[in-house]
């Protein structure tokens, strides 16, 4: 016959074991409800604000007393403000640079991962420097830089897309190119050798058998610049002084920078706007993107 104390004891022990698991399900809940609502809270804000009429925050509720498309109106009827071209200029000189970028620093990737020269590590050594220092500290020097610039060449100068892409080309050449020399270096180089032995150039080994790999990679190096270059303020807000030249975050603030004709809706509304083409890049490449991560997680 069992011991009824034993037999107690282990009763208890089951109880108290399956409380503990019961309690840590629910805190785990409580956490998890806690952060959706953290990270969903600004979003359903924004909306709300949005298709608020009033445009003010004073008045703001998550669900808006008379809801409207008033916000939109005027954010595409000003003729001031004109809203589709700051949109087109963010779209237009995010694609251009992130198209560059990938294009400079995978080449540059490939010759620091494959190619033995003389000053190569001091190269990398010195730009992983770059990225120890923050980009703040650069401004006045690229304010001045790029105003020298146009004072001999005007198309890369102030108030000009192309010397603000030429900037964005040259704060992300560093640290693009160590990711994806990295990954290089995980492609085994018998592969360049096999090629090699068929007769295969550099050129040929790097576009026809490594680019293929590197594609995953490649999307994800792509999507962070894009959105980067996006959302960037500071630097196209020194670098462009018209307001046709302006992209969108540049141009958008212009409705909150008013002390007395702040319109906290259209700003809304245009940044909610402003967030459908980053939206469309992640639906468009989520399945590289996914490859891209995991096999950066598996091959580190």
């Amino acid at each position: 016959m069992s011991d009824p104390k034993t037999s107690s004891s282990a009763n208890s022990l089951f109880t108290s074991l399956k409380f503990q698991r019961r309690a840590g399900i629910v805190i785990r809940w409580i956490i998890a409800v806690i952060l959706i609502i953290f990270a969903v809270f600004p979003v359903l804000w924004i909306i709300s604000a949005a298709f608020n009429p009033s445009s003010s925050l004073a008045t703001q509720h998550l669900i808006p007393e008379n809801a409207s498309l008033a916000n939109f109106r005027t954010l595409f009827n000003s003729d001031v403000f004109p809203f589709p071209l700051w949109m087109w200029n963010s779209i237009k000189v995010t694609s251009i640079s992130t198209i560059l970028a990938l294009f400079v620093t995978t080449i540059a990737a490939f010759a620091f991962s494959r190619f033995r020269f003389s000053g190569r590590q001091n190269l990398m050594k010195i730009m992983l420097l770059f990225q120890v220092f923050p980009s703040l500290l650069s401004i006045v020097a690229i304010f001045y830089l790029i105003n020298q610039v146009g004072d001999v060449i005007p198309f890369f100068g102030l108030d000009t897309h192309a010397g603000l892409i030429l900037v964005y080309l040259g704060g992300a050449m560093s640290i693009n190119i160590w990711l994806l020399k990295g990954f290089f270096d995980t492609i085994p180089r018998d592969i360049d050798e096999s090629a090699m032995v068929d007769g295969a150039t550099h050129w040929q080994i790097f576009t026809r058998l490594l680019f293929p790999l590197m594609r995953p990679m490649l999307v994800v190096v792509a999507i962070l610049s894009f959105i980067g270059t996006f959302g960037d303020f500071i630097l196209a807000r020194i670098l462009l002084r018209s307001t046709e030249s302006y992209t969108l975050m540049v141009g958008l603030q212009i409705y909150t920078a008013g002390m007395f004709s702040q319109k906290w809706g259209v700003f809304a509304a245009g940044a909610l706007l402003g967030a459908l083409p980053i939206m469309i890049v992640y639906l468009v490449l989520q399945d590289q993107i996914i490859g891209g991560l995991t096999q950066g997680a598996v091959k580190g």
